[in-house]
């Protein structure tokens, strides 16, 4: 081996040392995609260098995630990346959906508006359409299953609440979390989106469910109804509403009691 070649070598090390060691002591914070996709490379190819195939990576399939749900054919179609390599990040891209899935079946809902939010999130970002998803819940708040709803503009045309109940029913739910995302990057809920969420809402208490949360994903942060009190302020909507209604159905029957028309 030439002293260009070893040099080069050398250097390719020299960084490759440097990311896993920023990656031990801080995870993947500060990160760019082509970072972590080279850092997934390097496990299949330790002794090439990564840097290039990985930046041609991301600018084929634009984000982490898509490179990470890029069919493995058309990853191999990279010059530098072979067959070790994409088994390695389809790998990867498996154990991490997988054990995000188990962390979040685990733990109950009331507490983890950011743990649902951490698990969608990777799933979610990059993403040209919005995406409405249902998480269907038992009685102690536990994920029974996650649903893809519709895809495109989300509001009540879209989004049948009646699609929602008998999803609910057919899994045997008492409780309900909306999440969709905003592929604009900013989470603040549209006028119909929080015109959806409450006819769900009101579906929900109909039927006895308990609708929990709607969250809406942006870039990198997230809008949580239940965190902003909108859940609560739809829920006593509702509840006024039946009030109103229970009270007009008895002035209407006291009327018709003291009518002279009646019928005895």
């Amino acid at each position: 081996m030439g002293k260009t070649e070893k040099s080069a070598e050398d250097t390719h090390r020299g960084h490759r040392k440097r990311l896993r060691e920023k990656f031990l002591k801080s995870g993947l914070a500060g990160f760019h995609d082509y970072d972590i996709v080279e850092l997934l490379l390097s496990l299949g190819t330790p002794r090439k260098d990564c840097k290039l195939p990985a930046k041609e990576a991301i600018k084929r399939f634009q984000t982490l995630r898509g490179v990470l749900e890029a069919p493995v054919e058309e990853l191999q179609q990279i010059e530098g990346i072979g067959t070790h390599s994409a088994f390695g990040i389809k790998l990867v891209q498996e154990v991490a959906r997988e054990f995000l899935k188990a962390k979040t079946l685990d733990k109950p809902f009331y507490k983890s508006s950011q743990e649902v939010f951490d698990y969608l999130y990777h799933a979610m970002r990059g993403l040209k359409k919005e995406v409405f998803k249902v998480i269907y819940l038992n009685s102690q708040n536990q994920i029974i299953d996650t649903v893809d709803l519709s895809e495109g503009t989300v509001n009540s045309s879209s989004v049948s609440p009646r699609e929602v109940i008998e999803g609910a029913i057919k899994s045997n739910s008492a409780a309900l979390v909306f999440v969709h995302n905003h592929p604009s990057g900013n989470p603040e809920p549209s006028t119909s989106d929080k015109g959806l969420t409450r006819e769900l809402v009101y579906a929900g208490r109909i039927m006895r469910l308990k609708v929990l949360d709607h969250i809406v994903i942006g870039d990198n942060r997230y809008y949580s109804f239940a965190g902003e009190g909108l859940i609560e302020e739809y829920e006593t909507d509702f509840l006024n509403l039946m009030l109103r209604g229970t009270s007009e159905a008895r002035k209407r029957l006291y009327r018709a009691k003291l009518s002279p028309n009646r019928l005895d």
